[in-house]
């Protein structure tokens, strides 16, 4: 089931992350530890590509509410995939301006080395354990919420 409003509008105080993330057992870990160590935003799900590119065209109705930060598995479920989509997304002229995170399972240096060269902002090998993923939300939250200045949409 998708965590999506119907009108693709949160309407919520909190800013937004986008998840984008085939995997439903990795989507509700990924949640979870969201809930816990960054209760600032509300998490949207999509769990494909073309789902994330309609939500994110929905959004242009009202630019402020593009979310703050793109957090993007790779394989969905191929790796290539992941990257199309990242490439869509940097290749629009707002999307582009949005963070995206590409999070994987795989430390392959192919996979690393191609997100950044389709400018992926961040690569963040995924966690083992439910005890780690919390600490890699912490280490998250803190770099992207406090530390890094976000694109404000107006």
């Amino acid at each position: 089931m998708l965590n999506v409003p119907t009108s693709f509008s949160s309407k919520s105080p909190k800013a937004t992350i986008l998840v984008i993330e085939d995997n439903a057992d990795q989507w509700f870990i990924i949640h979870w530890a969201l809930l816990q160590r960054f209760p600032e935003v509300e998490a949207i799900w999509m769990q494909e590509p073309t789902q994330a590119m309609m939500y994110l065209e929905a959004c242009m109705q009202d630019i402020r509410e593009l979310p703050k930060l793109i957090l993007l598995d790779l394989y969905l479920p191929l790796r290539q995939h992941g990257w199309n989509l990242l490439e869509l997304i940097k290749a629009h002229s707002v999307f582009r301006e949005i963070p995206v995170v590409i999070l994987s399972q795989s430390n392959d240096p192919e996979d690393i080395a191609e997100s950044y060269t389709l400018r992926s902002n961040s690569y963040i090998v995924k966690p083992s354990g439910y005890e780690k993923w919390l600490a890699c939300i912490a280490s998250f939250r803190h770099y992207w919420w406090e530390s890094v200045t976000l694109p404000k949409f107006s």
